[in-house]
């Protein structure tokens, strides 16, 4: 399953899509997620400040 990010919570800052090793976050208003290059590793959840991305 892909990170999941809480647009509630995401400041759009950029810190996870730059730790992200297969470069599947985009930021536009919130973080993005493309699912299908997600490879669920948590590296995107390890460097959120406000803690708005998970993986399940």
């Amino acid at each position: 399953m892909a990170a999941i990010v809480d647009a509630e919570k995401c400041t759009a800052c950029g810190e996870c899509a730059e730790a992200c090793p297969l470069d599947a976050i985009e930021i536009k208003d919130v973080a993005v997620v493309d699912a299908a290059t997600c490879g669920d590793c948590g590296a995107c959840v390890d460097v959120c400040p406000p803690e708005a991305i998970t993986v399940e």
